[in-house]
């Protein structure tokens, strides 16, 4: 839980925070309403982590396989590649967005790593190192087959996800069956 709401909650406020200065107002005023609320998932998921890490050893082995678990997840949260994405150039030009993908994910490891390591956690990414001349971190590039597999339907939950919506619709069928019975009875059909 702890590490879902700082690392996910996290990525989607630096995501939503550049949205908030978009070309479309209505879209860029609910924004800030939904920044506040992301705030203080991540605030409220680091705060957990603090706390496993500053118990017992299980504990803090938890936070550590969390982390292990959701950093590339996190990091995919941006979206894919710039050099692979079909619809950012599009959207930076008409100022729907005005950060690349690669721009975001870049920033939410600039500022993840330093908490990473306040909480005394082992880096997830053995290639994560800060690079000098840039001020930036380098890191591993995460799955980009993995990404698009669950966008594409393939993903490790797909089929039990299919299978409870098919088995929800089978069940309901009675109750639409009913509404279309009254509505026929009552000529509204």
């Amino acid at each position: 839980m702890g590490a879902v709401g700082w690392l996910v909650d996290g990525a989607a406020i630096v995501n939503q925070v550049a949205l908030q200065r978009t070309s479309y107002g209505p879209y860029s005023r609910a924004m800030v309403r939904i920044c506040k609320e992301e705030s203080f998932h991540a605030r409220q998921g680091f705060d957990i982590m603090m706390k496993m890490c500053a118990g017992t050893k299980a504990q803090k082995a938890m936070a550590q396989d969390a982390l292990n678990r959701l950093w590339f997840p996190a990091l995919m949260m941006f979206g894919p590649s710039d050099k692979d994405s079909v619809h950012s150039a599009q959207s930076m030009a008409w100022k729907i967005k005005v950060m690349t993908n690669d721009e975001g994910r870049q920033k939410f490891v600039d500022q993840t790593v330093p908490q990473i390591e306040y909480l005394g956690l082992e880096l997830p990414d053995p290639a994560l190192r800060l690079n000098p001349e840039t001020g930036h971190y380098a890191y591993t590039e995460p799955d980009w087959r993995e990404f698009f597999d669950v966008i594409n339907g393939n993903g490790p939950c797909n089929a039990d996800r299919l299978r409870d919506r098919n088995k929800a619709h089978a069940d309901g069928a009675w109750f639409r069956d009913a509404l279309s019975a009254h509505a026929a009875k009552k000529g509204t059909n």
